[in-house]
């Protein structure tokens, strides 16, 4: 039976994952800074779809951690998914370092740090797939969250990256790019339903596309024109706009 890793595995997107995951007769390594907040989700886990689920203890910001957590694995997962995330205060991070570097570090420098670390095991193996759920936000900056947008767009560029240097090596790569989804980390903003997906959704998609390998993704799917729009606005009309 294939085993999936998911980093972040607290969170609505990563469980709506997982639950995806584990209907697909996949192992669950469950991983998470809060280890004891997972064991519900490993128990329901392993009851309703008759799958081996474990929990581990992964602080994405304690990068000196990374190797020893992966080394310390009991099997080496077949697909690395990387959801953990954290959207921050845009206001805040403006003029206070630390919620700025918290926004950076968990973004990119964490998923960066770790996915190192599986990217080279992959290599070594000639198989694996990895899976990096970014964010549209990091398609162009906005005055409303450009410190989270730029920490997103430094992960795609990142697993662009990547995707071109383990192709050769028989590991896929995929670039998650979500719009609006309804998560506790986003119910505080005022989201357009019609624009707005829930994360099974999200998490039904992405099984699908890491199935059909697809190299990016965009959930809702219309995101990827809505953004090619917002591109395609001139710089000069663009900086005026209240976004």
């Amino acid at each position: 039976m294939p085993t999936a890793l998911i980093l972040g595995a607290g969170s609505d997107m990563a469980v709506a994952i997982a639950r995806h995951y584990a209907g697909g007769k996949y192992d669950l390594q469950l991983a998470a800074r809060n280890v004891d907040s997972l064991y519900p989700l490993q128990q329901d886990l392993q009851i309703r779809y008759h799958i081996k689920a474990e929990s581990f203890a992964f602080d994405a910001t304690d990068f000196d951690s990374h190797a020893a957590f992966y080394a310390g694995l009991p099997v080496k997962p077949d697909i690395t998914i990387c959801v953990f995330g954290y959207l921050g205060e845009q206001e805040k991070a403006q003029s206070n370092w630390s919620e700025a570097a918290r926004i950076i570090h968990t973004n990119f420098t964490g998923a960066v740090s770790i996915l190192n670390i599986v990217a080279d095991d992959y290599a070594a193996k000639g198989t694996g797939t990895i899976v990096g759920i970014s964010s549209v936000a990091g398609e162009r900056g906005r005055q409303s969250n450009y410190i989270y947008g730029s920490s997103k767009a430094g992960f795609t560029t990142y697993l662009s990256g990547l995707r071109n240097r383990l192709f050769h090596k028989g590991v896929h790569v995929l670039t998650v790019k979500p719009g609006f989804v309804y998560t506790r980390m986003t119910e505080h903003l005022k989201m357009p339903p019609l624009l707005t997906a829930q994360p099974q959704a999200v998490a039904k998609d992405v099984y699908k596309a890491a199935v059909k390998k697809k190299n990016v993704l965009y959930t809702k799917w219309f995101w990827r024109y809505i953004m090619l729009i917002i591109k395609s606005i001139p710089e000069g009309i663009f900086k005026k706009l209240k976004l």
